[in-house]
């Protein structure tokens, strides 16, 4: 009888270590988990400048944030950011903050950081009872540059004259790598490109004035250091204000039987449009998609100076209408819409034979709305040149060009009355008057002298 009682006794004694050792085991392997916190910064740039926001993700998914410390080491000294503690749900609950996203701002010259290298350090602590109750500990350490001096900018070129819907060319100088700059035009940005010169810190850009922007229209060049610090300049320049000539084009039933139907898969095929509703929408909404494909195709550009000389003309041909016509159209002797014209319309003998302007890349070959079958060719640092209307191409995309390689020949493709070439330049996003680039003297006045001034000094 007493062998059974005190067999009894040992298992109950047993069944309570074991209903005891349960929870103490799970809480001890829970509570001294050794998954270090999670730290991820986003930092843009090494350098910091005047100011600066620091976007800092930390997490700890099992036993919960406990403590951020973000500090700058620089010289041996020490300048604490951010210092913040979590609360904990209780004795041996770990922590509430599994996640935090914190924002930090360095202003620098406030908090007396020099200029020169530093070290950002970021220390993470969590709710385990690993060291001693202290936590497991991660540590991130970003080497950065504080910079709060802007650059510098030192305009090269001495004399910028444009036309009104015309271009131009600024050549300058930076105290150092920048982020980004370039000329703005109002608010139209023309960035600057490096590459041509030895000097890495020389950059050329080419701007334009679009054919409405007259004497008076703002234009600066502004710089982007890595740091963030901005600095503009102003230089000297003179626009020359230009009067666009109109241009009235009769709109004929036989005209929109004739090329309305090359536009049927812009409208729904059950549409109720009348024909003259139809050309409209042609003219007003797919005028401006196509306008604007072709800036987007444009955008890219190599940093290279593929042409050379003046631009070469379409051979025996007769101009037909001239850059930034106001076109104003009539339907049975009324006006029923106006619109600008963006190049100039070169006529020969039908299916002429055109020759690239000058030397470069193909950045499209294919068809673009109301321009019809059309090959664009950068010329390098944002130059370009635009061909539109062809009946064929015999080029293709990334192909390489030389002056007077036959590209194409022209036609009637797209919204085009009689067989031509509608001939562009681009500056950028910008359409400006070709007749610049068939000017030898004005080449040589406005883009080649600047150039061989810059590469000489």
């Amino acid at each position: 009888m007493r062998t059974k009682e005190k067999k009894s006794k040992q298992q109950l004694i047993i069944l309570l270590c074991i209903i005891i050792a349960i929870p103490v085991s799970w809480i001890l392997i829970t509570r001294l988990e050794g998954g270090k916190p999670f730290i991820k910064l986003d930092l843009l740039s090494q350098a910091i400048g005047t100011s600066q926001e620091l976007s800092i993700s930390i997490a700890d998914m099992k036993s919960g944030l406990r403590k951020v410390w973000i500090g700058l080491l620089q010289n041996g000294m020490e300048t604490v950011l951010l210092e913040q503690n979590f609360p904990a749900k209780n004795l041996i609950g770990g922590g509430i903050k599994h996640e935090e996203t914190l924002k930090v701002k360095i202003y620098p010259n406030k908090r007396g950081i020099k200029d020169g290298k530093a070290m950002l350090r970021i220390v993470v602590c969590d709710f385990s009872w690993r060291q001693w109750f202290k936590g497991n500990r991660t540590y991130l350490e970003k080497n950065i540059i504080i910079d709060t001096k802007p650059p510098e900018i030192n305009i090269i070129s001495r004399f910028h004259n444009i036309n009104q819907g015309g271009a131009c060319l600024v050549i300058y100088k930076l105290s150092e790598e920048c982020h980004r700059s370039g000329v703005y035009v109002e608010e139209n940005f023309f960035p600057g490109h490096s590459g041509h010169f030895q000097d890495k810190n020389i950059l050329m850009a080419f701007f334009a004035l679009n054919h409405k922007q007259k004497p008076g229209t703002k234009i600066f060049v502004k710089a982007i250091d890595r740091a963030g610090n901005t600095s503009k300049t102003g230089f000297n320049y003179n626009i020359k204000r230009k009067i666009f000539k109109k241009d009235v084009i009769n709109i004929s039933d036989k005209f929109l039987n004739w090329k309305m139907p090359e536009f049927d898969m812009y409208t729904p095929q059950d549409s109720k449009l009348t024909i003259k509703d139809k050309f409209l929408k042609v003219n007003r909404n797919i005028r401006k998609d196509s306008y604007n494909k072709a800036i987007k195709l444009v955008e890219k550009t190599d940093k290279v100076l593929y042409w050379d000389g003046v631009f070469l003309r379409l051979p025996k041909s007769a101009n037909k209408a001239g850059f930034a016509d106001n076109r104003v159209y009539k339907y049975k002797n009324k006006i029923i819409d106006h619109q600008i014209h963006l190049g100039i319309d070169l006529a020969s003998i039908a299916q002429s034979p055109i020759p690239a302007a000058n030397s470069g890349k193909v950045v499209f070959a294919g068809s673009i709305g109301i321009y019809g079958k059309t090959v664009i060719i950068d010329h390098g640092f944002g130059l370009q040149s635009m061909y539109a209307h062809l009946s064929s191409y015999n080029v293709k995309e990334k192909q390489m060009v030389s002056k007077g390689e036959i590209i194409g020949r022209t036609g009637i493709t797209g919204l085009a009355g009689g067989d031509h070439l509608h001939y562009s330049i681009l500056i950028h996003n910008i359409f400006v008057n070709p007749i610049e680039w068939w000017d030898k003297a004005w080449i040589k006045n406005n883009i080649s002298s600047k150039i061989n001034k810059a590469e000489e000094d």
